[in-house]
């Protein structure tokens, strides 16, 4: 009977919604350092943007309009085809991990590890030549870019879940499905995460290079400051586009913070 009362126990509190992690100290720093990082740097960009001597292209380059158009391009690029990944690595990272298809692993990765070795202006541009030029040219170049991260930390996450919890809930009566989303996949989270985190910081990166195939995008600062020699310009884009990589690599962490289960 004793016995029999702590299964239950078991599964009711395997049953129960997990409450997120508590915060620790280094995560915390990174939390509140990184956003404020970003506004000081950002901030003192705003003072030379505003106190600067810059000739009529400059000005007309560093527009406030032109400026909040091109950030608007990069953000929308790097989200959808963030969104693209998500519902296309996890799910196959998923699916490689099943009995039945761990045998398609080794290929599938293979492919994914080209996509990424492969130079990524040289993947949009003949995506673009065969495709078309465009905004869903430039998703597509970006989702093949950061499948692997999120791919491969899908796999890794998932292999490493100790198979005696599994067979456990699988003796609890709970189906493949109901393990995989009680038990398998928030003891992956972690990991998954971290992988999540480093596609958003390699498609902000990337996305610099929609502006060659007219998917816009704060790239455009950069090739017309190196076009017309305008270092402002130049430095401008290079600046903005790190401080949009911080501001994504840290909503990242607050994602992961808040997804991991307590404990972990």
């Amino acid at each position: 009977m004793a016995e029999l009362a702590k299964t239950e126990a078991d599964a009711q509190t395997r049953s129960r919604p997990r409450k997120p992690r508590r915060v620790g100290r280094e995560d915390l720093g990174m939390l509140l350092g990184l956003p404020t990082l970003v506004i000081i740097v950002f901030v003192a960009w705003v003072i030379w943007r505003q106190t600067a001597s810059l000739d009529d292209i400059e000005k007309r380059q560093l527009a406030w309009d032109a400026i909040g158009r091109l950030t608007w391009q990069h953000i929308k690029l790097t989200v959808v085809a963030a969104i693209a990944v998500l519902i296309t690595a996890v799910p196959a990272g998923i699916t490689l991990t099943r009995p039945r298809f761990r045998k398609f692993a080794p290929p599938v990765a293979a492919f994914a590890n080209a996509g990424q070795a492969a130079p990524v202006i040289g993947v949009i541009v003949l995506l673009a030549i065969w495709v078309g030029f465009g905004f869903w040219t430039g998703v597509l170049a970006l989702g093949i870019y950061a499948f692997l991260p999120v791919l491969r930390n899908t796999i890794v996450g998932l292999q490493q879940v100790d198979p005696s919890l599994v067979e456990a809930a699988r003796g609890m009566g709970l189906s493949q499905l109901a393990v995989l989303r009680r038990v398998e996949l928030p003891l992956a989270i972690p990991v998954i995460m971290a992988g999540v985190r480093v596609a958003l910081v390699l498609l902000v990166g990337t996305a610099s290079f929609g502006t060659f195939i007219n998917a816009g995008g704060l790239g455009a600062l950069i090739t017309t400051g190196i076009t017309l020699f305008r270092y402002p310009i130049l430095i401008s884009g290079a600046i903005l586009i790190a401080l949009l990589a911080l501001v994504f690599d840290w909503l990242g962490r607050v994602l992961e913070t808040a997804a991991t289960p307590k404990g972990m």
